[in-house]
């Protein structure tokens, strides 16, 4: 079992696999510079990360990278300017991030790949800290249960600058009452589930990450690094946050309410036959007739009927299902192909491309030629770096 531990670097806490690679954590951004031990010491912002046996690693591990990277890129921009003093903003240099990693009773929590993850108990906790994130995986819902850890996560949320969940975290927030009235992103996956569980929050299954007042929440997985690159650039600088994602090899920075172009347009296939035969013809072939007249013939039953079936089934018309697996297939041609976007549109079943760029703006809130910019693979097996993006703000509750 590889072991995630907590050890001291040169400018604080950062993470060390035990294993074939050794002190990864301190070393990522070692090429930034070294830094000078005679400036004074920068204001602490402490990050307590929540986490549980079942965890996704990178829910936690990610975002500890990326504030650990912070550090040194900071102090090291620092080092080459003179100190500002008599001001209360936070200038680069002056912001340098304090992690724990925290769990209910201080053992040593595995992760659902099987890492384990040194922590410190709740109970050894004191004050208040900057920053609590709270990770997500699959252990979420057994963690959420236990009264204990949701005590604590409520009581210390309630009195927290700034709270952050990083994918599935939003069930243990929102089980302790940190996130009702707020607008929040989840995985794609989870999110149905979130939003039946907790009507009281508007779950945005898209978003990659949103700000809803002094609470930030993300998407699945690597989203978590994309929203901590995003807190970075608010509480340093862009300069800060894209020297740390040149290094850790980020896009800086996905736009927050982008949607998660990693999600997939799979569904379950229905339980029920006419909804079932009708996933299969589309999914088979994009480019057919599947207006809902033609798949109401097809499948023989009403387009009323078959509408009210698709909506009881996959929460959505037969029009829209139609228009996911044209997306889908559209950007496996942006992705794979040099094709232009009139000859992709045809190929993926749209009438025109305007009309895939409509259905593309809807779907994952940016254009064709966006999509394919930021994340298209070109020939050579490399990706454009986008240049250009704006965390989406919730309305405040």
């Amino acid at each position: 079992m590889t072991k995630l531990a907590e050890v001291p670097g040169r400018l604080g806490i950062a993470p060390c696999l035990i294993g074939s690679v050794r002190n990864r954590g301190v070393r990522v951004i070692d090429d930034i510079g070294s830094v000078p031990h005679h400036r004074p010491m920068p204001r602490s912002h402490s990050i307590w990360h929540v986490v549980f046996d079942g965890c996704q690693s990178l829910d936690t591990v990610g975002p500890f990278e990326v504030f650990a990277g912070a550090n040194k890129a900071a102090e090291s921009l620092a080092s080459k300017r003179p100190a500002v003093t008599g001001s209360d903003s936070i200038q680069p240099g002056g912001t340098r991030y304090v992690q724990t990693l925290v769990s209910l009773d201080g053992s040593p929590v595995v992760t659902e790949s099987g890492l384990e993850i040194t922590t410190t108990a709740t109970a050894d906790m004191t004050g208040t800290p900057d920053t609590l994130l709270i990770a997500g995986g699959d252990g979420v819902h057994h963690a959420a249960a236990i009264a204990d850890l949701t005590d604590w996560v409520g009581d210390v949320g309630q009195r927290v600058p700034r709270l952050v969940t990083v994918c599935t975290g939003t069930f243990v927030a929102a089980r302790a009452g940190l996130l009702d009235g707020h607008h929040v992103a989840t995985h794609w996956a989870r999110a149905k589930r979130l939003q039946r569980d907790h009507p009281e929050l508007t779950v945005d299954a898209d978003a990659l990450y949103l700000k809803s007042g002094s609470v930030w929440t993300s998407a699945g997985v690597t989203a978590g690094m994309d929203l901590a690159l995003a807190l970075v650039e608010h509480d340093h600088s862009p300069q800060v946050a894209q020297i740390v994602a040149r290094w850790l090899v980020l896009h800086l920075r996905r736009p927050g309410g982008q949607s998660q172009f990693a999600a997939p347009v799979w569904f379950e296939p229905s339980r029920i036959d006419a909804v079932r035969h009708a996933q299969q013809l589309v999914d088979a072939d994009p480019t057919a007739d599947h207006s809902i007249a033609a798949l109401g013939a097809a499948v023989g039953v009403s387009a009323r009927h078959l509408t009210r079936l698709f909506q009881a089934e996959l929460d959505l018309s037969p029009a829209r299902y139609v228009e996911r697996v044209r997306v889908e297939r559209a950007r496996s041609l942006l992705d794979s192909t040099d094709l232009n976007t009139a000859e992709i549109a045809k190929q993926a079943g749209f009438r025109s491309a305007e009309t895939m760029r409509r259905a593309f703006h809807r779907r994952l809130g940016a254009s064709p030629d966006d999509y394919r910019q930021r994340f298209a693979l070109s020939e050579r097996g490399q990706t454009t770096t986008p240049t250009i993006s704006t965390t989406r703000e919730a309305s405040t509750p």
